[in-house]
């Protein structure tokens, strides 16, 4: 936030994202802290991967975005998040979400296919529950910015939709955990920790996260590239089209 409040300078990674100070002191900050929490189990973090620096990992590791939706905070809307998950045996198990602006967090774990998920913002907490589609039609979440509208149009095709809610980072999956949206189809490139917490706190919540072939999305993967997805609440598989844009 100190960072957020400055002039700060923006700069370009290898793959034309932004990135600023603040996505590497707070990785600096994060990384440390997991290490000395777990030192048997790996981290994964955005910026260290993107100098090259990625530890091998086995059943169980560490994913940290430390400043998810680099976009909105060069914006300056709030849409920007912290994001730690906890995989184990390709699946997150444990996950936190935090809007610094607002001091928000949601939180998710699941144990043994069950889960609970929780948001926390200004001295109280409650739980959340993803929502059973409503009878005027969903509400779909999308990315503020990153223009994928076309392909999620063609993906949904003839379903009713109710409304639109577009939103930066793992936010996405903050609003259908707590039942504000019920669908976000994904179709631009994504990484494994820009989804991790966030899928994390829907599993908790009862949602699902799955690749556009129904496949639950998988953590681990050479690269830690993800391929298309679509999030949703409780509908699960029962929400999707049956056919793929194209």
């Amino acid at each position: 936030m100190a960072v957020y409040a400055s002039d700060f300078e923006v700069e370009g990674k290898a793959d034309a994202s932004p990135v600023t100070r603040a996505d590497r002191e707070s990785e600096a900050l994060i990384v440390p802290a997991l290490r000395a929490l777990a030192p048997r189990w790996p981290v994964v973090a955005e910026e260290a991967a993107a100098a090259g620096d990625i530890p091998e990992v086995g059943d169980t590791f560490w994913l940290v975005d430390p400043l998810d939706g680099t976009r909105e905070f060069v914006a300056r809307n709030g849409e920007f998040t912290v994001n730690i998950a906890l995989i184990r045996n390709s699946t997150p198990v444990l996950g936190v979400v935090l809007l610094p602006v607002s001091g928000r967090l949601y939180s998710g774990l699941v144990v043994e296919r069950d889960g609970s998920a929780w948001v926390e913002e200004g001295g109280s907490r409650h739980s959340i529950h993803c929502r059973a589609e409503p009878p005027e039609g969903v509400t779909v979440a999308c990315s503020r910015s990153h223009g994928d509208r076309g392909a999620i149009d063609a993906w949904l095709g003839s379903r009713r939709v109710s409304g639109w809610c577009p939103a930066g980072s793992s936010l996405k999956f903050g609003l259908l955990a707590e039942g504000r949206a019920d669908v976000y189809p994904r179709f631009g490139r994504t990484m494994e920790w820009d989804t991790a917490a966030g899928h994390a706190v829907l599993l908790a919540a009862g949602g699902s996260v799955c690749s556009i072939d129904g496949a639950p999305l998988s953590y681990g993967k050479a690269g830690f590239e993800n391929p298309h997805f679509v999030a949703a609440g409780l509908q699960g598989p029962r929400l999707w089209p049956d056919r793929a844009p194209g």
